[in-house]
């Protein structure tokens, strides 16, 4: 079981906590018993506020939290919902939320946060010399705030070294889907969002992507040739070109590129292109040669070959068996 710790807000929109709540608790729980089949919860979630008592929301109602922050020794997994416009007044009115959320995170635990609720990370330094991001209306004045922070308020969802950031308010549910595939499994996942009548995550977008597909690294020439491909994926690509950009040649881009990613460039790329293409399957209902041109493979019957080979089906086996219950089957 993985212990979950939604940290409740004064002044915060409680959706962003209550959201993520009801996801992580029916993780495993809902769908089975839509279907007839034992529950299997994957997370213990305990809800907590700064000092143990009810928060006051934005909207017009109270919470009450089980736990104070300081009743909560270690967790697997913290989620930070946003906690209002005001940055300094939101810090100020949690300030021990700071030193505790850094101690969490210097013993392990995963830490989530969505919109503004990423200031605490970022005051309590964590995203340091990190990717973040958070709310586009709130990008200019955190940059401002906390400039050691790499923020990228362009995405959706960053992630690096067990710091995750959502960017809008209902990103929290993105979030935390994405969370369950990754701690949990697709299947899971995906069941949870049937259950819930909820999206997939929304990482491949316009606009929106996940980071990183690769294993955490230090090597800040590859980390930009990685971001360029992840905004880049559905065009034409050359590596040469690319590494001449890095100023690389081609064979050292390929060497430190596989030594920090655990990928060749290649490889790399058909992971970008086939994920986005999974995306795509399963939340939507546009023909597969249609989706198969969007994610950068003109040629049909290579895309098949390719998405087979990541996924073990085809992209109409995978559509049947993942897509969306919601959406007309609509096939090439």
């Amino acid at each position: 079981m993985i212990n979950v710790t939604v940290i409740l807000l004064n002044a915060g929109l409680p959706s962003t906590a209550v959201g993520p709540i009801e996801v992580f608790q029916c993780a495993g729980t809902l769908w089975n018993t839509f279907v007839d089949e034992s529950p299997q919860p994957y997370f213990d979630v305990t809800s907590a506020s700064v000092d143990g008592g009810p928060v006051h929301c934005a909207a017009p109602m109270v919470i009450t939290a089980d736990k104070g922050i300081e009743e909560i020794d270690k967790t697997d997994l913290v989620f930070i919902p946003t906690g209002g416009i005001d940055a300094e007044a939101m810090l100020t009115r949690h300030a021990p939320l700071v030193p505790w959320l850094r101690h969490q995170h210097e013993s392990g635990a995963i830490v989530a946060q969505v919109c503004t609720g990423v200031a605490f990370a970022a005051a309590a330094g964590l995203l340091n010399g990190r990717r973040a991001t958070t709310h586009w209306a709130a990008a200019k004045a955190y940059a401002q705030q906390f400039p050691e922070v790499d923020w990228q308020p362009e995405f959706l969802v960053t992630e690096q070294d067990r710091i995750l950031c959502g960017g809008g308010v209902y990103s929290a549910i993105d979030l935390a889907l994405y969370l369950v595939e990754k701690l949990c499994g697709h299947q899971v996942a995906l069941d949870t969002a049937r259950a819930l009548l909820i999206d997939m995550p929304r990482t491949y977008q316009s606009g929106y992507a996940v980071l990183p597909i690769s294993q955490p690294h230090e090597d800040a020439l590859i980390r930009r040739a990685e971001e360029w491909m992840q905004q880049n994926f559905t065009q034409p690509i050359r590596f040469d070109d690319i590494a001449d950009w890095v100023g690389m040649s081609p064979r050292n881009f390929a060497r430190r590129f596989k030594a920090a990613t655990g990928k060749l460039p290649g490889a790399y790329l058909q992971e970008l292109r086939i994920s986005a293409a999974r995306a795509r399957i399963e939340g939507g209902s546009k023909p597969i040669q249609v989706i198969g041109r969007e994610v950068g493979y003109e040629d049909l019957n290579h895309f098949r070959d390719l998405f087979r080979r990541h996924t073990g089906m085809s992209p109409a086996d995978y559509r049947v068996r993942f897509g969306s219950a919601f959406a007309p089957r609509v096939e090439a």
